[in-house]
């Protein structure tokens, strides 16, 4: 079985390889030939049994280029997962709005089209919140996210932007994110990443520290019911929790384009992880 994994553009200037490894040592551990090619690539991906966009990093920095590699892989009836439909829905966190307007329990969020004092003030006041958090809706490891505390303004960088609004979280501090990891549907295992002090980005660049944990009671639940709100159903899934001003469980993000698995974290899970390609791979030949 051939499989692709998908990487970031020749000139992405961050580090990506330690990922790669990871996930094509799972998959070449179950018997399969695993190949890295920039998502950016012109070449065609139609004799690959399975396509995965897992390190397709800086895609939110070229995002019509990105749409425009979903279009043609929809074109061309490539074997591609997740499916195109979940790539282009979950590309842009918008969805956030959706699925809290579906009742699954969200951070809650306001979209502004061009963020200035005006709509900030708004949001301020939609939220109940005085301290604030603002980011892309088209983003990836809190790219244009910024803390407004009471009463300060819109971040130049960021005016005029198309933004996420959503209250401070005091427990991301605290207590993190929880990321439950899904594969083939089914749940496999949970981390929690805290930040270090004096910083609210808990991703492992920003010097984030992810542990291996087992989820907080209901969420699982809370994961399952985001995942059956998606378009479709998802091959490999990660849905990040945080712990609401209201003290329940919200969802934060669904990662179901180029998620980190944890896999150095959990190395039992990369067999769980095979299988679920495997199936995907099987699924889509028939």
């Amino acid at each position: 079985m051939k499989v692709a994994i998908l990487t970031p553009a020749a000139d992405y200037a961050g580090e990506w390889r330690w990922a790669y490894d990871l996930e094509a040592k799972a998959l070449t551990d179950a018997g399969m030939a695993v190949e890295p090619i920039a998502w950016t690539d012109q070449r065609d991906l139609r004799g690959f049994d399975l396509v995965l966009p897992l390190v397709a990093w800086g895609y939110h920095q070229d995002y019509e280029r990105w749409l425009g590699f979903l279009d043609r892989a929809e074109r061309d009836g490539l074997k591609i997962e997740n499916p195109v439909a979940l790539l282009r829905w979950n590309g842009d966190k918008a969805y956030l709005t959706e699925l809290g307007g579906q009742g699954i329990p969200t951070v809650p969020t306001i979209m502004v089209d061009a963020l200035d004092e005006a709509g900030l003030d708004r949001a301020r006041e939609a939220l109940g919140s005085g301290e604030l958090v603002v980011k892309p809706p088209i983003s990836a490891s809190s790219y244009g996210t910024f803390r407004i505390g009471h009463g300060e303004g819109v971040p130049e960088p960021v005016r005029g932007w198309r933004m996420l609004v959503q209250p401070w979280l005091g427990s991301i501090v605290s207590a993190g994110e929880y990321s439950l990891i899904f594969f083939g549907g089914a749940f496999s295992h949970c981390v929690s990443k805290v930040p270090v002090p004096g910083e609210f980005r808990v991703q492992p660049e920003f010097g984030g520290v992810v542990t291996r944990c087992d989820p907080p009671a209901g969420a699982r639940d809370v994961a399952t019911a985001a995942l059956a709100a998606a378009p479709t159903a998802a091959t490999y899934a990660r849905v990040d929790l945080v712990v609401g001003n209201d003290g329940a469980l919200q969802v934060i993000e669904l990662e179901l384009i180029e998620p980190a698995f944890f896999l150095a974290q959990v190395p039992e899970a990369g067999p769980r992880f095979a299988a679920a390609v495997r199936s995907a791979a099987e699924r889509l030949r028939e």
